[in-house]
């Protein structure tokens, strides 16, 4: 499978992008604006927990917490605290260690008869278990306990984070659902902010627990004062997909990224936002789409359509230094130049370039033995362990699973190259509920597992673009363009909802018809107004193949309106006024699924995507979470 080459897809993006805009919008910027309302005044000292940092730090700045009062901020770590001021507040998630060490601070100055008034903010709410430990410890009539209500957090204009890079694990792994209530209560929130969920659609065991307590009434907590009476674009509804399900973990995180943003190391978590451009300064670029003009054109491009005729770093500062314009245009340019100074000697590499070859047979079933010795001789190379274990979770969902003797040969190669600490995380991947790394044919004492037909879904959603030069050459007109070729589960099952036509035919197919018929590719920049809201219609028997619940949820709506006159009221809206249809990722989203989000977006009138998300992840990143490899380096 080739990569594409798109030279035209940058001016049919920017075209796109000044017709789409004019429509209204949801302002999400008073999510930001209700987080930094409920910050606490008064001089106090601010023990903060470490994780809470990159949030924190979307929301406010030290300056706004300066004037709040705050005069000295510490890490929440083990260890006597020296506060300036009377007032400590704690701001942390409800977790077990953190309790732990507040409760051993407390204790510590009431020794030294040191006297200060404490308060604990929990993250995103209160727990009883936080107040029992508190209680067992003998510190819980000396502080008082209360919640920061910190939920979905703005990325963007059209992207929303709980901002929690834990989800995944602690749902697969750990098994703990803590984080479907509290999505729950963060979507409740949205709904009193804008407007109520008409319908709510989704795929997965979780993401079904998560619509189920939807419906059910929720407590009441504060909300951001959006108007919920006359929003300007509506809920038409609630799209939920979680991680499992679609398998995104062995296919579209492992997939090759093929955008800017998400290979760009800086900015792979949405709180990793430094990023080094000298050798002796470290200097701090936020690269957001409101403070750099280069970055709104570039984030979403295949970066095929980013090259230049320059071929070397030397030609490429020639090519800015002749530029003109304004000065933060050029100094964007720079920025990005200094970024892809960074990036290509990794992306020239022998082991980047067959790990990219690998992951594309892959998905093609192109000679899968071959790849898995390939994946062999990258372990024995000291490639990477993430990049070589993703690769192996992705041979065994393409092919349903790799042969007993074969996949016994590479764990004990992979354990005794990166490390036997690495244990746990095959035998995670390897049982219920991920199920990723499968033998064939299966132990008899395994019970059985719901496998996806992988082969039978690329076909019937198109996961990969056909492999002729015709397709290739109009691959922007899908949203496999993002991925080079390949077309992410999750994305497919969002426009089985939202964008029918998308899936059953190529639409650059359509356009090479139109072309012979004389119309030319005019016509394809016409933009039609989206299909109303119908559910899974059309996709029941694909649905039916991939593991997880399969949920299509009518509410009534405040005038007591059933489903089918819902439906009608859609029909007639999506005509009269733009609606915003909500896809919220339980688990975790990648750059590149918002990418192609936002070309589907881009496809028609009378309908805009907003982007919820559990937090911002990549393959890298969930296999360390799991493999809680964050500190080791291989071979330890």
């Amino acid at each position: 499978m080739a990569a594409t080459s798109a030279p035209s897809s940058a001016d049919l993006q920017t075209a796109s992008d000044v017709e789409h805009d004019s429509e209204q919008t949801l302002d999400v910027l008073v999510l930001k604006e209700a987080a930094q309302k409920a910050l606490v005044n008064g001089a106090k000292t601010l023990v903060l927990d470490s994780s809470l940092a990159g949030p924190l730090g979307l929301v406010t700045e030290v300056a706004l917490l300066k004037n709040h009062g705050v005069d000295k901020m510490f890490w929440l770590e083990p260890g006597p605290l020296t506060s300036t001021t009377t007032n400590v507040i704690y701001l942390c998630r409800p977790l077990i260690r953190y309790v732990k060490i507040i409760a051993d601070q407390i204790k510590r100055s009431s020794k030294e008869s040191h006297k200060y008034t404490y308060t604990l903010l929990l993250v995103p709410r209160t727990s009883t278990l936080v107040s029992r430990i508190l209680e067992e410890e003998g510190v819980l009539g000396d502080v008082t306990i209360s919640s920061y209500n910190l939920q979905f957090i703005p990325i963007e204009e059209d992207v929303i984070s709980l901002e929690y890079d834990s989800a995944f694990k602690e749902l697969w792994v750990d098994g703990d659902e803590t984080i479907i209530y509290n999505s729950a209560l963060a979507l409740d929130a949205l709904e009193h902010t804008f407007s109520r969920f008409p319908r709510i659609i989704g795929k997965g065991d979780y993401a079904s627990k998560l619509a189920s307590l939807l419906t059910k009434p929720l407590p009441e907590q504060p909300t951001a004062s959006g108007d919920s009476l006359n929003p300007p674009a509506p809920f038409d509804s609630l799209i939920i997909l979680d991680r499992q399900s679609q398998v995104e973990l062995p296919l579209n995180l492992l997939n090759a990224p093929s955008t800017p943003e998400s290979t760009n190391p800086s900015t792979a978590q949405s709180n990793a936002t430094i990023t080094p451009v000298a050798n002796e300064k470290m200097k701090k670029h936020l690269l957001s789409a409101t403070t750099d003009p280069l970055f709104t054109e570039l984030r979403d491009l295949n970066f095929s359509s980013t090259r230049l005729q320059a071929k070397t770093v030397a030609q490429l500062r020639d090519f800015v230094g002749k530029l003109g314009g304004l000065k933060t245009e050029h100094e964007a340019l720079r920025l990005h130049t200094g970024l892809s100074e960074l990036l290509v000697p990794q992306t020239r590499t022998d082991l980047f370039n067959k790990s990219l070859e690998v992951q594309q047979n892959l998905l093609a079933s192109y000679e899968t033995t071959t790849q898995i010795n390939t994946i062999e001789e990258m372990i024995a190379q000291g490639a990477d362990m993430p990049t070589v274990f993703r690769l192996l979770c992705l041979a065994s969902i393409t092919t349903g699973g790799i042969k007993t003797r074969l996949l016994e040969n590479v764990k004990k190669e992979f354990l005794q190259a990166y490390g036997y600490h690495l244990l746990p995380l095959l035998l995670s991947l390897s049982t219920s509920p991920l199920s990723v790394l499968l033998q064939t044919p299966p132990p008899a004492s395994t019970p059985a597992t719901n496998k996806l037909p992988f082969t039978t879904v690329r076909k019937s959603l198109r996961l990969l673009i056909d492999d002729n030069p015709e397709a290739l050459e109009e691959l922007e007109n899908d949203i496999s363009y993002v991925y080079s070729g390949y077309a992410p589960i999750s994305v497919r099952l969002v426009q089985c909802v939202v964008q029918k036509n998308g899936v059953i035919s190529n639409p650059a197919e359509k356009a090479n018809a139109e072309d012979r018929d004389g119309k030319g590719k005019g016509s394809t920049s016409k933009k039609l107004h989206a299909h109303p809201i119908v559910g899974w219609k059309g996709f029941e028997d694909v649905l039916s193949t991939i593991p997880g619940e399969t949920f299509d949820i009518v509410q009534k709506m405040a005038s007591g309106t059933g489903p089918e006159t819902q439906s009608i009221s859609g029909l007639l809206r999506s005509h009269e006024q733009p609606t915003t249809t909500l896809v919220f990722f339980l688990g975790g989203c990648t750059y590149t699924e918002i990418a192609a989000l936002r070309w589907v977006s881009r496809q028609h009138k009378g309908r805009k995507f907003l982007i919820a998300t559990t937090g911002i992840v990549s393959g890298t990143s969930l296999i360390k979470s799991i493999a809680n490899d964050r500190k080791r380096e291989p071979g330890t």
